[in-house]
């Protein structure tokens, strides 16, 4: 067995991403678990917070996820009371989410949230920044890679 190697797995960027994924989902679990919501379900709240209502495709576009996954997890936060999901009058094929009454006071409830995480992880601000900014230009940079391959294989005979 060769050490040192490219392939060893504690020098993989996807690997120390993963640990990070899975560290901070951690981290985040009782804090939301106070709020009795899941990571995902915080992450389409805090979509919902910052822009209002929004259609079910801007919320997959906005994190990354397809209808298949979002479907159920709208379904359990419009029965827990938190969104509503309605026809647009515009658009009778989109669905347009809300926030209820229940939802907008769980904003004030989670308010306190961003900055306990950032406690825990005993980095400062500045740092927090500046790896949010990095893996900001990384996933960027993979989905341009992305959609330019895809663009290439759409195009190729």
């Amino acid at each position: 067995m060769t050490q040192g190697g490219e392939l060893d797995l504690n020098k993989q960027v996807c690997f120390a991403l993963y640990r990070a994924s899975r560290a901070l989902t951690q981290l985040y679990r009782p804090l939301l678990d106070e709020l009795d919501l899941t990571y995902p379900q915080y992450l389409v709240l805090l979509v919902l917070w910052e822009h209002g209502p929004t259609t079910v495709r801007e919320l997959g576009q906005s994190l990354d996820l397809d209808s298949g996954t979002l479907s159920p997890m709208l379904k359990r936060l419009t029965t827990r009371g938190v969104i509503e999901r309605k026809r647009s009058e515009s658009d009778e094929r989109s669905v347009v989410v809300h926030l209820t009454e229940q939802g907008n006071e769980l904003r004030e409830q989670a308010g306190a949230i961003p900055e306990r995480a950032a406690g825990s992880a005993s980095l400062d601000a500045d740092e927090l920044i500046t790896l949010r900014d990095s893996l900001t230009t990384l996933t960027d940079a993979v989905n341009a890679r992305r959609a330019h391959e895809r663009e290439r294989h759409d195009h190729d005979p």
